[in-house]
C-alpha cells in the first residue's frame, strides 16, 4: 500500500545497513501454483520501477562528453552526483562539480577522485547557482562547453513551506545558468527537470515548469 517513493527510501534505508530485502511470491503465482510461500528473492531495485529498466547506451552521450569540459551545477544532489558517476566514466577533459552544500561537494569529489581517469581534470566551486556572476565567469574563465543543470530546491513538503525560497531558487538559478551560456557559447545545456512538472499540482513543480 505504500507508493514507490516510500517504498525506495526504505528499500535504500535497509541496503544502507546491509539487511536483506526479500520480495515474496504475488497472489497470482500463489493461486496457480507457480511457487510456494516460502519462495523467498532479494528485491532488486528494478522491482520498483514499475517499468521495464532502460540501459543507457554509452554511444549516445559519449561523443558529446569525451575530451570536452563539463559542469554539472547541484554535484553534490541525488541526481547530480550519479551524473558525475557517468559523465566521469567517458573521459571528459575537465569536470567541475558545482554545489552550495560543502559537504555534499567534498564527498562527491572524494568519490570521484578515486574513479578519475588521468587525463580528466576534476575542480570544484562552492557557490549559489543564482550567482550570475559567480556563474558567467566560471563558464569563460573555464571555457565551458556543455552544462548539466540538476541544482535546485527538490523536496515537494519543503518548498510548499518556503514558496518563495523555492520559486526564486529554481527559477533564478536556470535564469542566470541560460545567460551565462548564452553569453559564453556555451554548446549544450541541460536542464534536469521533474514529472511533477506535468501539470503542477504544488510549487516545486510549477518552479520547474517556469524553468522549461
Amino acid at each position: 500500500s505504500l507508493s514507490k517513493g516510500k517504498t525506495r527510501l526504505i528499500y535504500n534505508s535497509l541496503k544502507k545497513f546491509d539487511i536483506p530485502v526479500m520480495i515474496v511470491p504475488s497472489v497470482k503465482e500463489l493461486i496457480e501454483k507457480q511457487v510456494s510461500i516460502n519462495s523467498l528473492r532479494p528485491i532488486a531495485i528494478e522491482d520498483l520501477l514499475g517499468r521495464e529498466s532502460m540501459i543507457p547506451d554509452p554511444r549516445l552521450l559519449s561523443p558529446y562528453i569525451a575530451g570536452k569540459v563539463i559542469c554539472v551545477t547541484g554535484a553534490g544532489g541525488s541526481i547530480g552526483s550519479e551524473m558525475c558517476r557517468q559523465i566521469v566514466k567517458l573521459e571528459p577533459s575537465r569536470i567541475i562539480l558545482f554545489d552550495h552544500s560543502e559537504s555534499s561537494l567534498y564527498n562527491i569529489s572524494q568519490e570521484l577522485n578515486k574513479i578519475l581517469k588521468p587525463e580528466t581534470i576534476l575542480e570544484t566551486v562552492l557557490g549559489n547557482a543564482c550567482d550570475s556572476l559567480l556563474i558567467k565567469n566560471i563558464f569563460m574563465s573555464k571555457g565551458v562547453e556543455i552544462v548539466f543543470h540538476a541544482a535546485a530546491y527538490k523536496h515537494v513538503p519543503l518548498v510548499e513551506m518556503n514558496p518563495l525560497q523555492g520559486l526564486s531558487n529554481n527559477f533564478l538559478s536556470i535564469k542566470s545558468i541560460c545567460e551565462a551560456a548564452q553569453l559564453c557559447k556555451v554548446s549544450k545545456l541541460i536542464l534536469i527537470s521533474t514529472d511533477k512538472a506535468v501539470r503542477p499540482t504544488n510549487i516545486m513543480g510549477a518552479s520547474k515548469r517556469l524553468s522549461e
